[in-house]
């Protein structure tokens, strides 16, 4: 999961590059449209991440949490259950 995850990651990172540099090309040769292109660019840079991070937390809501974390906590606190109720026998 953690290799999907860096995958995805490196390929959001080159679509942004991507979207850069297809707005800067854009914009120098054609004149007429007032920076638009860079305007959108700029725009979908901060708009394309929040939408991501948005789908990403209600999924993330809705199916429930799979972290590590929680799961660590919980075997934790069966250890110390199970520690406890062998020192009181």
């Amino acid at each position: 999961m953690k290799k999907t995850k860096r995958i995805l990651a490196l390929i959001g990172a080159i679509l942004l590059l991507l979207l850069y540099v297809v707005a800067f090309v854009a914009t120098v040769l054609d004149h007429t449209s007032d920076m638009r292109y860079w305007k959108a660019a700029v725009a979908a840079t901060i708009i394309i991440p929040v939408l991501i991070w948005a789908y990403s937390f209600v999924y993330r809501l809705l199916k429930g949490s799979d972290d590590k974390e929680s799961d660590d906590v919980t075997k934790n606190k069966t250890d110390v259950l199970d520690k406890n109720d062998t020192l009181h026998k």
